[in-house]
């Protein structure tokens, strides 16, 4: 009996294909991460990074291609080739937001990338310079009803957390923000701190220093609960405004059609790094992240139900594909 052409194909590659896996890695692995040095992402990023390269007997570095709203750091694991050497760690809107807001991509992150884990939930919280006035999220609407297009709102590019999130509170509460786009989630806070902007959205990581010495203030978390380290910040839902949660989170993808038992040895290769205290303990639970570090098919269940979120939460917030 004769087989089909394809699975003669994939029979006589499946020898070399089992080689290369098991040959993973052959050389240095490369993890992009589309946004510049500091911040919670590129240290999670680092971290891992540090624990992978003694596991996987192999260089392992973080590439930082900073800019363009994450599309084109972004672009170059979707293109990249699928043998597991080149991987990327970034932020939700480089996969479920930017595909409503940028009309002409030069990749389909659904399609062109692989979920690998979904590494953690970021629970931001709403900051805003002492000089606002506002101590919470109803004082905050009162002041910008009071001055329309006065108040300005620092963020890491088009369809960022903090674009979103403003975006939204804005016109659900038919208020005017000025978007100030920036870098990177650290150049937006440290803008906010020196009053260039008067409101971001950040995590614990970027924000707490600052929240302790009296220089931000937070108005509200989003998150289910409050926070452990801040149990005076209310939620986002406790204030009226849970439907403007962006509900942030960082993953690690690799390029489609990269093999999936392959996928499946570098989601648990970082799952056990994950799960060093070192890391987990030290630096991801004290600073507000819920740690997930799920398997490939839970990360794409995942992925699929925040891209639905997005789409609900862009619509309400009033943005338009670019």
């Amino acid at each position: 009996m004769r087989l089909p052409r394809r699975a003669l194909l994939a029979t006589l590659a499946f020898p070399a294909i089992a080689r290369a896996q098991d040959a993973f890695p052959g050389r240095q692995v490369r993890i992009v991460v589309p946004f510049p040095p500091g911040g919670g992402l590129d240290a999670l990023a680092r971290g891992l990074a540090d624990r992978l390269q003694p596991v996987w007997r192999q260089a392992v570095v973080v590439d930082n291609r900073p800019g363009g709203s994450t599309v084109p750091g972004t672009d170059i694991v979707a293109k990249a080739p699928p043998d597991g050497h080149t991987l990327l760690v970034t932020a939700d809107n480089s996969i479920t937001s930017n595909p409503h807001l940028i009309r002409s991509m030069p990749h389909d992150p659904m399609r062109d990338l692989a979920p690998v884990t979904v590494l953690v939930e970021v629970h931001q919280m709403i900051l805003v310079n002492p000089s606002v006035g506002a101590d919470t999220m109803a004082g905050l609407v009162a002041t910008a009803r009071a001055q329309p297009g006065k108040l300005n709102f620092g963020s890491y590019g088009t369809a960022s957390q903090p674009h979103l999130a403003f975006a939204a509170l804005a016109a659900q509460e038919r208020l005017e923000f000025v978007h100030v786009p920036y870098r990177g989630l650290t150049p937006a806070v440290l803008a906010t701190l020196s009053g260039e902007v008067q409101m971001t959205l950040a995590g614990i990581a970027s924000a707490q220093e600052h929240l302790r010495a009296g220089t931000l203030k937070a108005l509200a978390v989003g998150k289910p609960a409050r926070l452990d380290a801040f149990p005076q910040v209310p939620t986002l839902a406790e204030t009226g405004h849970g439907a403007i949660d962006p509900r942030t989170w960082f993953g690690a993808f690799a390029p489609a059609g990269t093999l999936p038992a392959l996928v499946q040895r570098i989601s648990r290769d970082i799952a056990a790094a994950m799960a060093e205290p070192a890391l987990r303990d030290r630096q991801l639970t004290p600073n507000g992240y819920t740690v997930h570090a799920s398997t490939p098919e839970a990360a794409a269940a995942f992925v699929r139900e925040d891209f639905e979120y997005k789409r609900r939460l862009i619509a309400l917030a009033g943005m338009t594909p670019d």
